[in-house]
C-alpha cells in the first residue's frame, strides 16, 4: 500500500506567484521589509529544497500516523513528510509536467 493510502492527506499547495519577497523588491527595499513588518530571520535563513529524492513508501520509515503534504496532478502523485517541511517549508518540484512550491 502507498504512503498516500496510509497517511493522513491534509492538503495540497502549488505556488505560482511571486510572494512578499517580490514585494520588497518592487518597493526598491530588495533587502527590508515593507513597514510594519518585523523581519525575524534574515531573508534565505531557511533553505529550500530544490531538488527532492524521493522513496517506495514501504523505505521512507514514516509511521502509518505521519501527517504530510500531499500533491496530485497530471497522474503523477508526491507525498512531503511536514517533518521534513517544519526545516525546510518549500520544496520546489515537478509533478505531472507542472512546477509546485509544496510549502508549510
Amino acid at each position: 500500500m502507498s504512503m498516500i493510502a496510509h497517511a493522513r492527506w491534509i492538503g495540497a499547495a502549488a505556488a505560482l506567484g511571486f510572494g512578499i519577497q517580490a514585494s520588497f523588491i518592487a518597493a526598491g527595499a530588495p533587502d527590508a521589509p515593507p513597514a510594519g513588518v518585523q523581519m525575524l530571520m534574515p531573508r534565505g535563513g531557511i533553505p529550500a529544497v530544490f531538488e527532492p529524492r524521493f522513496v517506495p513508501a514501504d523505505k521512507a520509515g514514516l509511521p502509518d500516523s505521519a501527517w504530510i503534504l500531499g500533491v496530485a496532478l497530471g497522474g503523477e502523485a508526491r507525498a512531503y513528510s511536514l517533518n521534513l517541511l517544519n526545516g525546510h517549508e518549500v520544496v520546489n518540484d515537478s509533478v505531472g509536467g507542472r512546477a509546485i512550491a509544496a510549502v508549510w
